[in-house]
């Protein structure tokens, strides 16, 4: 499939809703703590158990970045896309069956494994494109389509869970409902794939800068780097600390509030999933926005110590005040979103725009085991308080403790990021062709 290739008079601002429509669809990943509970009632799982499907996906998402990353910068965006479409929908069809035949097995292969798949492929197919597309405002324009992915479980969450109320909450409502998720995601990524376009030329775009000009690090040399390792690390604790929290969000605030006067319903819990996947999508766009005007390393500056403070804040005090502890919460979120959203930027202001999608692919390896260490920090301890006795909010008080330590850990590696020397640097054209032409045809 060649990439579609803008005609002349092509309006760049007609990428952003293509890349938003798979964004969108692929962030219903963030609404799975609605399906938690009815999973664990109807299929008899613990916490970690059901918190499985959603772990592998992540781990998938960032490998089939990392091993597609080349493919798609070779391929184009609309190539991924597609696959992108096949393989989400597919996963859902499969969890679909799963449930319908209590086969947890199957859901974990379909919405983990498959489904997986599509999410990492989905999630960096529009990014090169849009940075030669923007590369005057590379924050804004990714921030924009990365948005789709925070937003996605907005949409996702009150929409699963009123199915489950209709459908019901057992093993067949929950695989109706899975079948109605894998059937609409695969239309509305359709308008992704058929609206999509890549520049004409490399050649400047509106009023911004050439995005061939200044350095250029391919990607094979790019994982050489102490910048590349240290900005792993950065997105790995970032995303470790937020993905903690979203992947038990709902009943995580069920448990903060449930021996207070005021505790949480479910549907009440479900609003709260929404709205951290508002404070997520609002981060990725405002945040990442507000990095092309005070710098990459002065934002994670920003997400990594504040949030820190954060996780204090609702350590220390959370249990006692239900707008303190949503407050927190949705900056966590914020500085999550945001984090995801920035770091395209930073690697094109690290390495150029010279396979920068590619890159971004191989860095994604750090939300792979963030998507583990996040959740299994949250749930197993969770699930070990809850055996020796405790309940509420004593459930999460060490999780949040080594959460705040794996933020210190994020702020001191950004503070290591320096210029890449330029040994690494591709200084010609003829000698960027040549790297891509020793690029492996699987890399």
């Amino acid at each position: 499939m060649s990439p579609p290739v803008a005609p002349p008079g092509w309006s760049r601002w007609l990428v952003p809703p293509a890349a938003l429509s798979v964004h969108l669809s692929i962030g219903q990943a963030y609404a799975w703590s609605v399906f938690k509970p009815p999973l664990e009632s109807a299929l008899g799982l613990s916490g970690t158990q059901s918190a499985l499907p959603f772990q592998l996906g992540i781990v998938m998402l960032g490998l089939s970045a990392a091993f597609g990353g080349t493919l798609v910068e070779r391929n184009g965006p609309r190539w991924a896309m597609t696959v992108a479409l096949v393989c989400f929908s597919s996963g859902f069809l499969l969890s679909a069956l799963g449930a319908a035949t209590e086969q947890y097995w199957l859901i974990v292969l379909g919405y983990g494994f498959v489904g997986g798949i599509g999410l990492g492929i989905g999630y960096i197919s529009p990014v090169s494109t849009l940075i030669k597309w923007f590369p005057d405002r590379p924050g804004m324009a990714t921030g924009i389509a990365i948005m789709g992915f925070g937003g996605g479980a907005l949409i996702a969450s009150p929409w699963s869970a009123q199915m489950l109320e209709s459908f019901g909450s057992d093993s067949s409502g929950i695989a109706l409902a899975f079948l109605v998720h894998g059937l609409t995601y695969a239309v509305f990524m359709l308008l992704g794939v058929l609206l999509v376009r890549v520049p004409r030329t490399e050649k400047p775009v509106a009023d911004g800068p050439s995005v061939v000009e200044g350095v250029q690090v391919s990607a094979r040399n790019a994982v050489r780097t102490p910048q590349f390792w240290c900005l792993w690390v950065v997105l790995c604790m970032n995303v470790s600390a937020g993905i903690g929290i979203l992947e038990k969000a709902a009943p995580m605030i069920m448990d903060f509030f449930a021996d207070t006067s005021t505790p949480v319903s479910v549907t009440a819990a479900a609003g709260f999933v929404a709205l951290l996947s508002a404070a997520n999508m609002a981060g990725r766009i405002g945040w990442s926005s507000t990095s092309d005007l005070i710098g990459r390393k002065n934002i994670y500056r920003v997400y990594l110590g504040a949030g820190a403070l954060m996780y204090l804040l609702i350590a220390l005090f959370g249990d006692s005040s239900k707008p303190l502890f949503i407050l927190c919460a949705l900056v966590i979120l914020s500085f999550y979103g945001g984090g995801f959203a920035t770091i395209p930027a930073y690697l094109k202001d690290l390495f150029g725009t010279y396979q920068v999608g590619a890159i971004h692919g191989r860095l994604l390896t750090a939300w792979s085991t963030a998507g583990v260490l996040g959740p299994l920090i949250v749930n197993w301890i969770a699930d070990r308080q809850e055996e020796a006795g405790k309940h509420g909010a004593s459930l999460y008080g060490l999780s949040f403790v080594i959460m705040i330590g794996l933020l210190v850990v994020g702020f001191v590696a950004n503070e290591l990021v320096r210029p890449v020397h330029p040994r690494h640097h591709v200084s010609t054209p003829r000698e960027a062709a040549d790297v891509r032409r020793q690029q492996p045809e699987s890399a």
